[in-house]
This record gives C-alpha cells, sequence and structure tokens, in this order.
C-alpha cells in the first residue's frame, strides 16, 4: 500500500503552502495527491516539497461523478491515506439577497458537501495514526453579515470537525479544524471581496506559508481547533461570551 496524503483545493495560494508543509512534516509519505479543477504539478511546488513524489488529480468537486472517480482512483492504487487535508472551499461578499444563485450553490457544495463527501470516502482508505485537517475560518465563530453564506458553511466544517473528532477517537485518527484570518491569495479576488470590505482592508493578515506549518504541527500534535494569530484567538474568545446579537453586529464585514 502507498502512504500518501489527499489535499484539496491544491492549485494555488494556502493549497501549495500545505502540500509543501505536509511534504517536510510528514517524511513517511511516499505520494502527495492533489486534487482541483485544475490540479498541475509544477517545477516550484515539487522543489518545495524537496522532489517528493505529487500526483495531479484533475477533479471538479461540485461535479457528483467526481466522487466515484476518486473512489476508483484511490481503490485502485490501494491508497494508504496518512493525511487528509479539505482545503478546497469558495467564498463570496454580498447580501443573500444580491448574490447570483451559483455563488450560493458553489459555497454550499464545495465548502460543506464536497469536504463531506471525500472525507467519506478517505476514511474507507484511513488507519490508526491518521489525520485529517479541514480548514475552516475565523468566520465560523460568529455568524458574519455581508459572508452570511460563507460563514455558516464554515460553521458546518468546524461543528463537523468536532464531531467527527469524537467518532474517530476509538479509531486513532485524528481531526483538527483550521480556523485563520484573511490572507492575501486569490480568494479575495475571485470572492470580489478586494476593495469592498472595509472590515477586510483593516484586519491583520494570515501568511499562508506559517498557516500550513502551523496545521501541520497542530495536527501532528492532535489539537481540535487551530488559530492562528493572537487576534483571532482573542477574537475567537469573545464571539464564546458576548451575546450573539452583538457579536453579529461586530462581525459584519
Amino acid at each position: 500500500m502507498k502512504r500518501i496524503a489527499l489535499i484539496t483545493g491544491a492549485s494555488r495560494g494556502l493549497g501549495h503552502a500545505l502540500t509543501a508543509a505536509a511534504a517536510a512534516a510528514m517524511p513517511e509519505l511516499e505520494e502527495l495527491w492533489l486534487v482541483s479543477r485544475s490540479a498541475a504539478v509544477t517545477e516550484e511546488l515539487t522543489a518545495a516539497c524537496g522532489g517528493k513524489a505529487l500526483r495531479a488529480v484533475c477533479l471538479d468537486l461540485c461535479d457528483p461523478s467526481s466522487f466515484a472517480a476518486l473512489r476508483e482512483q484511490l481503490e485502485e492504487a490501494a491508497a494508504d491515506i496518512r493525511l487528509l487535508i479539505n482545503n478546497a472551499g469558495c467564498g463570496y461578499l454580498d447580501n443573500v439577497a444580491d448574490s447570483p444563485a451559483f455563488h450560493i450553490a458553489a459555497m454550499t457544495d464545495l465548502n460543506t458537501r464536497a469536504l463531506s463527501l471525500v472525507t467519506n470516502l478517505a476514511l474507507a482508505h484511513m488507519g490508526r495514526g491518521s489525520h485529517i485537517l479541514n480548514i475552516s475560518s475565523i468566520a465560523s465563530f460568529c455568524p458574519t453579515p455581508r459572508m452570511t453564506v460563507y460563514s455558516a458553511t464554515k460553521a458546518y466544517v468546524t461543528a463537523f470537525s468536532r464531531g467527527l473528532r469524537e467518532e474517530l477517537r476509538p479509531r486513532g485518527i485524528t481531526v483538527t479544524a483550521v480556523c485563520p484570518g484573511p490572507m492575501a491569495t486569490d480568494f479575495l479576488r475571485v470572492g470580489g471581496i478586494q476593495g469592498r470590505s472595509r472590515t477586510f482592508d483593516t484586519l491583520p493578515y494570515c501568511d499562508p506559508q506559517k498557516v500550513a506549518a502551523g496545521s501541520l504541527r497542530a495536527a501532528l500534535r492532535g489539537r481540535a481547533v487551530y488559530t492562528p494569530r493572537t487576534f483571532y484567538k482573542l477574537y475567537r474568545g469573545l464571539t464564546k461570551v458576548l451575546p450573539q446579537a452583538l457579536a453579529v453586529k461586530l462581525a459584519g464585514t
């Protein structure tokens, strides 16, 4: 059996950083599978992974047929998944009433449905000592007006991670929800966020490489939730103690 990492949303940004961090943190991995619509193995990424074997898996996780294709590939390779990173996701800035229907569909399909189904498939190939990293967001801590759908999907990711963690405890598989703040990646441009939110313009940004390295450390230590930067740790604490009606007002984008 081949020991692999399965990483979704691996085509750019945080996905690239997570791939390199996984290669460095888990030398036992024989191959890293990179799942995205435009999956490509570049020389730069191969170099960042120390020359470790990378496999591009071109799938659109919003397409239901992708899951059968992924199942077939995993079974054919007799994959032993030592690390699953559910990084694929998207987020759009707008009021629900003004959002194109396909934006709402993309967020709910990719952020929740695809993450759950990929996890379900992967678990058939995971054993004791394996790790799952689910990339959530600080938006999961509190409903976020103008990113209402996105924050709701990320609340699902964090809740899913915590529940799954307890289910998998007897199997010796850890689950960690990663809840970073904004990062200077294509996420902001694609989501129509850049230049349209005073909140995003003033928040301290997280560094993708530091988030990736910290996420792998948290997974290997078996932590339930990893939140980078003191600022966002404080925000997470505030959302637990403030009345939600007030927290929602403060969280508006």
